[in-house]
């Protein structure tokens, strides 16, 4: 890599960094926020799921904008906003305010996103230098998930759980220096056109999703408003359907899934989100509410899984280069499954936590071999000029993932007779999940 491409690279690199690092910082700090915000588990899912939900509705949005206007403008409104919002979330006094200043955040993560990976593909023309380049992007997405946990615990334990928001500041205004000052503008399509209809249907569909899986646990599945936010479900996603098939430039252009291995990536991104990211909302739960650990304890007892995305995730991009995305697919996503049913050993107050390591690191390998490769099938299944709307794609299907994850489990955890059972149930899912991702890797070629 050139030195030039390095800076840019780094530069990129930085608003994934804190996209990804907002997600398991917070997860750690989730007991004292309930704790000091008096909330229950349904508004920590919000807390976790609204990010992620707003994050999956402007995605599509923010790759089309990243097409139009040019993903290095996108880019740097985007680092300024997360940067306000961050410090808004900090600043939060009701768990109300924490949830909107989060809904907020998380609009602001979904223009770093498609942006970065865009302009990565925009710097490496060749793809065995834009394999590796998606290999250290996905690895710095690893070392963010690894130092959330940690971070998050030596934050809040000294300081506050606020600083986990806070610390987004620093990191936030020096990526906007180095953007600025580093970084080229990418191709423009001035001829795509934003696509109102098909994201007024979107963001209908999937909030109508999030409130029926969060609240139906809490509220009742026969409740009323559960009942017509899942009505509005159907109805909104049938919408988008016949809107995105009928318009003249769709915001998602369902032609897309003609392409099979766009397709598999698609559910894949979205299996893998939702098994790790759910179980990475029940795992601080567990070890602090099951076990007793201390917030720093918790930081660390979930370090195994998260250090191996950050180890590997480098390392599979260049096995992708030489061999082709398949061979770490389908060996990410089957060492996954055997990560999650291992973890079926956990108990109240046992095994020893030495027995939790070994499992702890298959999940985090299995991921870190997965997500590189699946990236890099959808971003070659699509043409070059579509790269924006091909990344936010691709990253709304992850995040899609990460949000039904996070709801699922926390509703299976709040309706369970017990912890214990609910996390057993958990793992199922997301070994399952994993498991099914398998055998569609096998239709690739």
């Amino acid at each position: 890599m050139q030195k030039n491409n390095t800076i840019a690279l780094t530069a990129l690199c930085l608003g994934f960094f804190m996209v990804i690092m907002d997600v398991t910082i917070v997860n750690v700090a989730l007991p004292s926020i309930a704790l000091n915000l008096h909330t229950t588990i349904s508004g920590l899912q919000w807390v976790v799921a609204g990010y992620t939900l707003v994050f999956a509705c402007f995605l599509l949005f923010a790759g089309h904008l990243a097409d139009q206007i040019g993903a290095r403008k996108n880019l740097i409104a985007g680092l300024v906003f997360f940067v306000i919002t961050s410090l808004a979330c900090g600043l939060a006094h009701t768990i109300q305010e924490l949830i909107l200043f989060r809904l907020l955040q998380g609009a602001s993560a979904a223009a770093l996103v498609p942006s970065s990976l865009t302009l990565i593909k925009t710097l490496y023309e060749d793809k065995k230098e834009l394999a590796k380049a998606i290999g250290i992007w996905g690895g710095v997405g690893g070392i963010a998930a690894a130092a959330g946990p940690v971070l998050g615990a030596i934050l809040t334990y000294w300081i506050s759980w606020r600083a986990v928001f806070f610390v987004n500041i620093p990191i936030g205004l020096f990526a906007i220096i180095l953007v600025i000052h580093s970084v080229g503008e990418s191709k423009i399509n001035p001829n795509v056109h934003f696509d109102l209809k098909g994201q007024i249907a979107a963001i209908l569909m999937i909030a109508s999703l999030a409130f029926v899986l969060i609240e139906g646990g809490d509220l009742g599945w026969s409740s009323i408003i559960v009942m017509i936010a899942g009505l509005v479900f159907v109805l909104s996603l049938i919408t988008f359907i016949l809107i995105e098939h009928h318009a003249r430039q769709p915001m998602f252009p369902l032609s897309f899934f003609k392409s099979r291995p766009f397709t598999i990536s698609m559910i894949i991104g979205i299996f893998l989100n939702a098994g790790l990211y759910g179980e990475l909302f029940v795992l601080p739960l567990y070890f602090q509410g099951e076990r007793g650990y201390s917030v720093m304890m918790t930081g660390f007892a979930i370090l195994p899984l998260l250090i191996l995305v950050a180890l590997s995730s480098y390392s599979a991009g260049k096995l992708a280069s030489h061999y082709g995305p398949k061979l770490p697919l389908s060996l990410g996503l089957i060492i996954g499954v055997l990560g999650f049913f291992s973890l079926l050993i956990v108990g109240q107050h046992t095994p020893n936590y030495a027995w939790l390591i070994a499992p702890l690191a298959a999940v985090g390998f299995g991921t870190a071999l997965t997500m590189p490769a699946a990236t890099m099938i959808a971003m070659h299944a699509l043409p070059p000029d579509r790269a924006g709307i091909a990344s936010g794609a691709f990253n709304t299907s992850r995040q899609l993932g990460s949000l039904i994850g996070v709801a699922v489990f926390g509703t299976v955890i709040a309706a369970s007779q017990s912890f214990m059972h609910g996390m057993h149930v958990t793992l199922i899912i997301a070994g399952v999940l994993f498991f099914i991702g398998f055998l569609l890797s096998s239709w690739l070629k």
